[in-house]
């Protein structure tokens, strides 16, 4: 807590695995929208990749995720 009492933004963020595991995804109507849930794109694979690795993600923000990514895993 900040001296005021009051909680700061730092302290109320939580990582993405914890909240993906209590938020609920609406339900898909369509088989495109299945095929799209279930089957994810290279490129869509490659950043989640590069997010789940610390030193990729903080590269990314600094020079772009091609460069960052061709760093550690190209």
């Amino acid at each position: 807590k900040e001296p005021s009492g009051s909680l700061s933004a730092d302290s109320i963020k939580i990582k993405k695995e914890v909240a993906n595991a209590f938020v609920k995804r609406k339900k898909r109507s369509s088989p495109y929208e299945w095929y799209f849930e279930y089957y994810k794109s290279p490129m869509e694979q490659m950043h989640e990749r590069c997010e789940n690795y610390p030193p990729c993600d903080y590269l990314s923000d600094q020079v772009g995720f091609a460069l960052a990514y061709n760093r550690f895993f190209g």
